[in-house]
């Protein structure tokens, strides 16, 4: 019988050779389609999931509102619900104080405006008193705290507020406008235009109810500290005390915001936020023919969006939802886990789905907490959410021999 002589010589220069050759990161930037290991969550799927983008959810039918445009949004995930022209841009009136409260919110958060600083009001912004406009009355030459003056503009909705604080912050109420404009770009407002801080006409002043429930999502989320003055019923400056026009304010405690508008050529418009058992709903009513209409309809599809939607956690807290591969690290895998508490708004009564994406080639050193992936929610094979998914523990990189062993593996596809 022949003996057959084996050299390990070729494998040690294999070794070597790929030890010391460049190797690419793989810790890529975006997202494919993984295998996810099994975890117990109900229903769990490996299908490759899509970026999560708006959907329109039926669920029983959304009421016939009798406005030129609508929508229902769930606050937390930022769903459209339902809606009507959605992005048709018509002329928003005083829900353009909205953009101009927010800046001035978010220059007191970054300490650019305290709110004990004076404005002085100008006589362009100087409000004559005439029942074709609303007003903080804002005396002449006078001059009015930040705090005071984002009170008259959200709850007054006082045009000479506007103009003033305007001035004050930009020098013009057309640069002004600038930032406006710039803010709505950051935010994702795409069909929102500005050419004052006010909203009174202008051929070119536009804004849609998406966009318009886009920017009630971030006065809610990044201002928490002013948001409560979008639920106060009065406010009383210059001895003149004036409601907030947002009637329900006053029958319905579960609604604490936002906005009131009219003008001849935009109609009635309200924009509204409210909470009920832990789930926030934001709706826009846009060009309706009284303050009683804009008033009714939302009611109803508040009460249609809370009869027809609940909130589902599709993954607990702290669960492994997967165990992702780690290239050359001292152990193979790190448990996948949600980065922070999850929960979706779907049609009552509906099943979830779960489809899991880990980053491709993850490659040691991972530090616990750094994204690796995604999980995706989708209910009746629509995408209704997405999460991050972070590693759950610390993973160190192998040392040279080990992952030259490794890099031999995987170059021979073992």
């Amino acid at each position: 019988m022949q003996t057959m002589r084996f050299s390990i010589r070729p494998i040690v220069f294999a070794i070597a050779a790929v030890a010391f050759a460049p190797y690419p990161a793989s810790f890529a930037a975006q997202n494919h389609a993984a295998k996810p290991a099994a975890h117990k969550k109900p229903e769990a799927s490996a299908t490759a999931a899509v970026p999560v983008a708006p959907q329109t959810a039926t669920a029983g039918g959304p009421p016939a509102l009798a406005a030129k445009a609508w929508l229902l949004m769930d606050f937390d995930s930022g769903e459209v619900l339902a809606s009507d022209h959605p992005d048709e841009p018509l002329p928003p009136a005083s829900l353009t104080k909205m953009m101009t409260s927010f800046l001035v919110e978010q220059a007191l958060r970054s300490g650019k405006l305290k709110k004990e600083d004076l404005v002085s009001v100008s006589e362009y912004a100087w409000c004559r008193g005439s029942s074709s406009e609303s007003c903080m009355y804002l005396p002449l030459n006078s001059q009015a705290t930040v705090i005071d003056i984002l009170r008259g503009i959200i709850v007054q909705s006082g045009n000479d507020a506007s103009k003033a604080i305007a001035e004050h912050m930009a020098g013009s109420e057309e640069n002004f406008a600038k930032l406006m404009n710039a803010e709505a770009q950051r935010l994702g407002m795409t069909h929102t235009h500005f050419m004052n801080a006010t909203g009174l006409p202008d051929p070119e002043h536009k804004s849609s109810a998406r966009d318009l429930a886009i920017l009630a999502r971030a006065i809610i989320r990044d201002s928490a500290d002013f948001y409560p003055i979008y639920a106060e019923r009065d406010f009383k400056y210059n001895n003149i005390k004036q409601g907030n026009r947002n009637a329900l304010l006053y029958t319905d405690p579960t609604v604490d915001g936002l906005k009131t508008g009219h003008t001849e050529e935009a109609g009635y418009c309200l924009v509204t936020s409210s909470k009920r058992n832990g789930m926030r709903l934001i709706t826009v009513i846009l060009n309706t023919n009284s303050a009683k209409a804009r008033a009714d309809q939302t009611r109803s599809l508040l009460g249609w969006g809370f009869s027809n939607f609940e909130k589902a956690t599709p993954i607990q807290p702290n669960t492994a939802v997967t165990a992702a591969k780690v290239n050359f690290g001292k152990v193979d895998t790190v448990p996948a886990v949600l980065e922070s508490p999850w929960m979706v708004t779907v049609p009552r009564g509906q099943q979830l789905q779960t489809s899991v994406q880990i980053k491709p080639d993850l490659e040691a050193p991972v530090a616990k907490g750094a994204v690796i992936g995604k999980v995706v929610a989708s209910s009746n094979g629509k995408p209704v959410g997405e999460t991050r998914l972070v590693a759950q523990a610390d993973v160190e990189r192998a040392g040279l021999m080990l992952r030259s062993w490794q890099r031999v593996i995987k170059l021979f596809g073992k």
